[in-house]
C-alpha cells in the first residue's frame, strides 16, 4: 500500500458496540481533544429481529431510540459547539423517522443541526421477484418463508459519504455493513476512489475494530485480570491516516487496555474467511495484517488488502414462525442437579400429555440446561453435583396455547417437586413469537439509495461492477509440530488468546498464539476434527472449518449449525457464541518439556 501526499489524521471514536451499550461512551470521547467522528453501531442480527417487533406494534417506530435521547438528546450543544460529526445506523428499519425525531430535538433545544438519513436499504418490495426467482437462504438452503415482515440490504459506505459531502453532521442509516460507519466517513475525508480496494479494506477493517466499542479496548479480553478500571473503561479511538493505516487507542485517565492482543481479539471477532471477508464496498483480505505497539495505549495496525466487491449485496430477511417460552427456576439444596432434572422431566411429560389431550401436538423444539453445573461444556464439565442449580426449560410450539400449559404449570414445582425449589426464578415467563432471521442476495442494481437532507433528496451512485475481480492468493500452510518428547499438557489458555462470536447459525472461535514458537504446537492439537469432537455435544453434525492468519499469528475456527439456529431463534442460553472461546481455552495442548520449562508458567 503506497503513501499518499497527505499528513491529515482523521479521529473517529467508536461510541457504540449494540442497543443498549453504556451511555458512558459518548460524553467521554466528546471530552477527548481533536474528536472529528462519533460512530455507532446498534443493528445485529437480532437487533433488526425486535426492530421488526417493534414496529409492528408501533408503525413509527422500528430504529434505535436510544440514540435520539441518550447519545444525542442529552449532549446536543456539545456536539453541535464542537461540531463533531456523527455516524449510526441507528435508524434500522426506520431511518427517516429517526432522522425526524433527532432533528424535532435540535429544534426544540434551539441548536442547528444538519441531519441526513440514508435510504433505500428497504427491499421489502422486492420480496415477490426475489420469491419468483427461487431465492433461497444461503446459510440453510431453505426458500424465502411465505410472510416477511422486514428485508434490508447490507449496504455500503457510500451514502454515508454522499451525506457528509452534502454537508451532514448526522447521519443516520438503516442496514448497512457495520464497519461502513467508519469506512464512509475516511473515504469522504480522504478522497478515496471506489476502486482503491486495498484502501477500503484498511478502512473496513478500522470500523470492523471499533464496531464494537470497548471489546477493542479491553472488553471481553482473554487475560480480563490485567484490563483495569471497568469502571470508566475507555471506548476507542482511530488515529487514521491517508494511506489507510491507523492508531487504535482511547482517551487519556481511562480505564481498559489497549495492547495488541486486545486488538488482534477483536479483529477476529465475527470474522469467517479471514482471506474473504465480503463487505459491500470491498473483499478483504486480514491475512498478513500487522498489529504493533506504537506507545502507551497505541497499536498501529496495517497490512490489510482488498478486492473488487461482488455483484450482489446480502440481504436480512425476518420473518415470524412459531412460539417460545424461557423459564428460570432456582434449586437448592443437596443433589440439587438431580432434582432439577427430576423437575424438567416431570414438566416435559405432564405438559405433553396436556397437550395431546387438547390436540395440539408435541413441542417443536426444547432445550433444558442446569446453569451452575458448566453444562455449556457438556462432557467437559468438572461439576458432578451442586448444591444450587438455576433450572432453564426453553420450549418451542406452533400454538401460543400450547405454551400456556407449560408457562401455568411452572408455578407447582414450587410446592409439588423438589424441596428448595424457588418457582418463577426472574419473574414469571413471557411467551413471545419466535422471529427469525433469514439471509439472501439481491443484485445491487435492484437496490437504489438515496440521501434525504432537509427538503432534498440526493441519489447515491454505487461503483459498477468488476468484470474481472482480482483472484485471492493461496491459502498458507503453517508448519505443524510433530509428537512432542516428554510431552507436558497444559490448557490452551497457556499458549493462546481466543475471541468467539457468531454468524447466524456458525460461531467463529480466533485463537491467537501468545507467542509465535507456541503455533505448531496449537495447530497439532487444534485440527478440525478435534475441535468438532471438543463440541459435538453443542453442533448439528461436525462440521468445523480452520483458517490461517500469518501476520497474527492466529488461527480462525469456524463452527457451522452450533448455536442452536442461532440469534433469536435459538434456544440456549448463548445463542451468539460468547462463551465458545471460553470453553475452548480450556482444551488440553501437548508441548515439549523443555518449552514449558523455557517459558515457565507459559504467560498465563
Amino acid at each position: 500500500m503506497g503513501m499518499m501526499a497527505n499528513d491529515k489524521i482523521v479521529r473517529i471514536g467508536g461510541a457504540s458496540a449494540a442497543w443498549g451499550d453504556s451511555t458512558l461512551a459518548t460524553p467521554q470521547l466528546l471530552a477527548a481533544p481533536s474528536i472529528d467522528y462519533l460512530v455507532y453501531d446498534y443493528l445485529a442480527e437480532t437487533t433488526m429481529a425486535i426492530l421488526a417487533r417493534q414496529k409492528q406494534k408501533h408503525p413509527d417506530m422500528g430504529y434505535a431510540h436510544d440514540f435520539v435521547t441518550g447519545a444525542i438528546g442529552e449532549h446536543l450543544e456539545t456536539i453541535a459547539r464542537r461540531g463533531v460529526k456523527l455516524v449510526a445506523n441507528a435508524g434500522g428499519l426506520n431511518p427517516v423517522a429517526c432522522a425526524r425525531a433527532i432533528e424535532r430535538l435540535a429544534r426544540d433545544a434551539g441548536v442547528s443541526l444538519r441531519v441526513a438519513a440514508v435510504v433505500g436499504d428497504d427491499v421489502m418490495a422486492e420480496i415477490p421477484a426475489l420469491r419468483a426467482v427461487g431465492a433461497r437462504c444461503f446459510e440453510t438452503g431453505e426458500p424465502l418463508p411465505g410472510s416477511v415482515l422486514s428485508a434490508n440490504a447490507y449496504t455500503g459506505a457510500a451514502g454515508i459519504a454522499r451525506a457528509l459531502a452534502l454537508g451532514a453532521q448526522v447521519v443516520v442509516t438503516g442496514r448497512c455493513v457495520d464497519s461502513a460507519v467508519a469506512l464512509g466517513p475516511l473515504a469522504h475525508e480522504f478522497g478515496w476512489a471506489w476502486d482503491d480496494f486495498d484502501r477500503l479494506a484498511q478502512g473496513s477493517l478500522a470500523g470492523h475494530i471499533i464496531e464494537c466499542g470497548a471489546q477493542a479496548t479491553g472488553g471481553l479480553f482473554t487475560d480480563w485480570d490485567q484490563v483495569p478500571d471497568w469502571d470508566c473503561i475507555g471506548y476507542p479511538i482511530l488515529e487514521c491516516a491517508a494511506d489507510g493505516s491507523f492508531v487504535v487507542t482511547k482517551p487519556e485517565e481511562t480505564g481498559g487496555l489497549v495492547s495488541p492482543a486486545a486488538v488482534a481479539e477483536q479483529i477476529l471477532y465475527e470474522l469467517g474467511d479471514p482471506a474473504a471477508y465480503i463487505l459491500a464496498d470491498v473483499i478483504c483480505d486480514f491475512r498478513n495484517l500487522r498489529v504493533e505497539t506504537a506507545g502507551t495505549e497505541r497499536v498501529r495496525v496495517s497490512g490489510a488488502c482488498g478486492r473488487a466487491p461482488t455483484n450482489d449485496y446480502k440481504v436480512s430477511v425476518t420473518y415470524e414462525r412459531d412460539f417460545q417460552i424461557e423459564a428460570l427456576q432456582m434449586i437448592r439444596g443437596l443433589n440439587a442437579q438431580a432434582k432439577a432434572k427430576k423437575t424438567a422431566e416431570a414438566f416435559l411429560a405432564r405438559t405433553r400429555r396436556m397437550m395431546a389431550a387438547k390436540g395440539l401436538g408435541d413441542y417443536a423444539e426444547t432445550r433444558v440446561e442446569y446453569l451452575g453445573t458448566e453444562s455449556m461444556y457438556g462432557p467437559h464439565g468438572r461439576i458432578k453435583d451442586a448444591r444450587e442449580v438455576v433450572l432453564r426449560i426453553a420450549a418451542r410450539h406452533p400454538s401460543r396455547a400450547a405454551l400456556e400449559c407449560l408457562r401455568k404449570e411452572l408455578a407447582s414445582a414450587g410446592v409439588s417437586m423438589g424441596p428448595g425449589t424457588r418457582g418463577h426464578f426472574g419473574g414469571r415467563p413471557e411467551i413471545r413469537a419466535c422471529i427469525r432471521h433469514f439471509a439472501t442476495l439481491i443484485p445491487k442494481q435492484k437496490v437504489k439509495l438515496r440521501v434525504l437532507l432537509e427538503d432534498r433528496e440526493t441519489p447515491v451512485e454505487v461503483m459498477a461492477p468488476v468484470a474481472d475481480p482480482a483472484p485471492r492468493a493461496p491459502e498458507a500452510t503453517g508448519v505443524v509440530a510433530g509428537p512432542p518428547e516428554k510431552p507436558v499438557t497444559v490448557p490452551l489458555l497457556r499458549l493462546a488468546h481466543a475471541r468467539s462470536g457468531d454468524k447466524g447459525n456458525t460461531s467463529n472461535i480466533g485463537v491467537i498464539a501468545r507467542k509465535p514458537e507456541y503455533l505448531p504446537w496449537i495447530r497439532r492439537a487444534l485440527t478440525p476434527e478435534a475441535v468438532g469432537r471438543y463440541f459435538a455435544h453443542l453442533m448439528t453434525g461436525n462440521r468445523v472449518e480452520r483458517h490461517e492468519l500469518p501476520g497474527l499469528n492466529a488461527l480462525n475456527f469456524l463452527l457451522h449449525d452450533a448455536l442452536a439456529g442461532g440469534g433469536t431463534s435459538s434456544l440456549s442460553s448463548d445463542p451468539l457464541g460468547k462463551s465458545y472461546a471460553q470453553i475452548l481455552l480450556d482444551f488440553p495442548v501437548e508441548i515439549p518439556a523443555d518449552l514449558a520449562i523455557k517459558h515457565g508458567r507459559l504467560d498465563a
